[in-house]
């Protein structure tokens, strides 16, 4: 069995969340054997007795840390922390809690596309707010879920929506909602996968095949 060090295909994002309010970090994990995951903050390891309330979670390479209502003393450095025999890798972001709030506002919106069957799709948008908002993509008002085909990456406040193959069946209204304690904004765009024409076949005509059927058995 091959070994490969943990890698993070999804790294920790920073977070500003209001006071009182759910704060997540969530990271995507790849390593063989299967990593273990370790929690810290400021430098200090967590653990649902270090810290009262938070929830824990590692399944499927998805590693998630969840406090249900957050206070400013909860502001700091997360870092996530994955070992197996190959190696290991961390992960590091920022919480910071705020008694402000922002609604949801798109810095940069989902662009219209028009593409051949076949290529590459990334749909982007930049979105911020106070606490940070779920982003979430849609496809004729039905949610995406995160796959091999359809990837959903987050880089600070850019967000994107990663097709790796483009098929006509892929066309449509796409949109994307932001949404947080202060409101929510949508941003909705269009795509148009234009299939690629199949190469026409040369014919052969009956008296083609016949002549040809004939000369080979004038050679043999």
């Amino acid at each position: 069995m091959s070994t490969q060090a943990p890698t993070f295909t999804q790294p920790l994002q920073s977070v500003v969340a209001l006071e009182g309010s759910a704060a997540t970090f969530e990271a995507q994990i790849s390593g063989s054997p299967v990593p273990e995951v370790s929690w810290f903050r400021d430098g200090q390891v967590l653990s649902t007795t270090t810290l009262p309330g938070i929830q824990i979670l590692f399944s499927d390479g998805r590693a998630v840390l969840r406090i249900p209502a957050v206070t400013a003393a909860h502001s700091g450095r997360f870092s996530v922390r994955a070992t197996n025999g190959a190696g290991q890798a961390t992960s590091t972001a920022e919480l910071l809690v705020t008694v402000e709030t922002a609604p949801p506002n798109f810095l940069q919106r989902l662009q219209s596309l028009t593409v051949r069957q076949g290529s590459q799709v990334r749909l982007d948008v930049r979105v911020t707010g106070i606490p940070t908002p779920a982003v979430k993509f849609y496809r004729e008002g039905a949610e995406i879920q995160s796959s091999a085909d359809f990837r959903i990456l987050q880089d600070g406040d850019l967000y994107t929506l990663l097709i790796a193959e483009a098929f006509p069946e892929d066309s449509g209204t796409y949109s994307v909602t932001a949404t947080n304690n202060s409101g929510r904004a949508t941003s909705t765009a269009e795509l148009l996968v234009q299939a690629v024409p199949a190469k026409k076949l040369k014919t052969v005509s009956t008296s083609q095949i016949t002549a040809s059927q004939s000369r080979v058995q004038r050679v043999r």
